[in-house]
Order: structure tokens, then C-alpha cells, then sequence
């Protein structure tokens, strides 16, 4: 099952309703002020997540107050708590039996949240779920095996590589303009950064490690 997580960072509209039209999902999360795109577009999202502490108490009313048709599920949490909003709603996504989470809204001016939001990635991975995070210009994941990247599918111009664990070993890359072949790529280095697909088909292979790709365009 795909499901959507929007958070409550940046999110271009028009990019959103392009990308959610592109790719269906089954179940949508609304966290926290992340509902005040679903009420923009008159959308019921089947759930709500969060301490609620930056909606607006008028939208969350309404989506309390629903007469009728579809009502979302309200999960509200104290504030004070170990966890953020975002971690919450990818870890209801997960008990709900996703395997595939497109999280938007989780970049923007906080860059604290969008760093921890980049950790979110990790421990949906560790639970065998495929969790990428996308913005009008970038798709990030976290990846710990392997992977095929499609030229005619790409995210964008740009693909870089860079290690969320001290190193990564075994490092071989194929059809990029930079191959490399059995490199360690270690930690508090740019050298992963900027590559390009050349081949209609790019490998990513590497024997251990976890990595971070980000396909990104200007």
C-alpha cells in the first residue's frame, strides 16, 4: 500500500497537486498545519497527526466537524514528547500496512526538521518500507541495498550519492558520467555529489553501508 504524509514545510501547491496526481496513493496524512493543504483543496485526509500547536484552530474544527460523508482520524499528542509530528504520522503510515510512503511538505526554512525529517527516511527503511521524501526539486531516499535508476524516469539532472553511515563499502556505479567501481565512500566528503545518469539505465551496487541519494534538479 502507498500512502501520503504531508507535513507542515514548504509545499508549492500547484507542484503537490502534480505530484499526488502522478502518484495515487491509498491512504493520506495530514500533519499538523500539513491539513491546511487537504482543506485548501477540499480534500478529507483519513488521517490527522499532531500536537496541533501551528494549525489553525478554525481549520481543525473543521475537519472535527465534519457532517456527513468521509471523517478523518484525529490522533492529537501533547506537545511535549519524544517525538515530532512527522515521526508520528510515517509510523501510523507504517502500522497501516504501507510499504511505499511519498512524504511532502518536509523541507523548507527548518533546516533542524528537514535534517531530522532525513532520519525519518532511515527508520522507515529499517522497517522494510521505501520512504522518499520530494519537493519541486529534489527526491531523496535512504537506501541500504542496491538500486536501478531509469534515465527516462529520473527526478531530475542531478543524482548524488552520500554515505548516512560512516562509510559505505563496495561503492560501483554504472551508467553515470562518474562510474565508480568497489570505492569506499566515507563520511565528511563531497565527492558523491552532483553525478548524472549517461546510459538509459544507472546502477547503484554497494556491498555495505547505508546510502543517501538525491536526485535534484535546478
Amino acid at each position: 500500500m502507498e500512502s501520503l504524509v504531508v507535513s507542515g514545510g514548504s509545499l508549492e501547491r500547484e507542484f503537490a497537486l502534480s505530484y499526488i496526481s502522478k502518484h495515487p496513493c491509498e491512504l493520506a496524512i495530514a500533519v499538523d498545519s500539513g491539513m491546511e493543504f487537504f482543506y485548501g483543496q477540499k480534500i478529507v485526509p483519513d488521517f490527522i497527526v499532531g500536537d496541533f500547536d501551528s494549525v489553525d484552530p478554525l481549520i481543525l474544527h473543521s475537519f472535527r466537524n465534519i457532517e456527513g460523508g468521509k471523517k478523518p482520524v484525529i490522533l492529537q499528542f501533547q506537545p511535549e514528547k519524544d517525538e515530532t509530528d512527522t515521526e508520528l504520522a510515517i509510523r501510523t503510515a507504517i502500522q497501516k500496512g504501507s510499504n511505499v510512503i511519498h512524504l511532502l511538505g518536509a523541507t523548507g526554512s527548518r533546516m533542524d526538521h528537514m535534517i531530522g525529517n532525513l532520519h525519518l527516511l532511515g527508520a522507515a527503511m529499517s522497517k522494510g518500507v521505501d520512504c522518499r521524501m520530494v519537493d519541486s526539486h529534489n527526491r531523496i531516499r535512504i537506501i541500504r541495498q542496491g538500486m536501478v535508476l531509469k534515465r527516462k524516469e529520473q527526478y531530475g539532472k542531478y543524482v548524488s550519492l552520500l554515505p548516512f553511515t560512516s562509510q559505505v563499502t563496495g561503492l560501483t556505479l554504472k551508467g553515470f558520467k562518474y562510474p565508480l567501481q568497489n570505492y569506499t565512500l566515507q563520511c565528511y566528503h563531497s565527492l558523491g555529489v552532483s553525478n548524472e545518469i549517461v546510459e538509459e539505465e544507472a546502477e547503484i551496487s554497494f556491498c555495505e553501508g547505508v546510502l543517501l541519494v538525491v536526485e535534484a534538479r535546478d
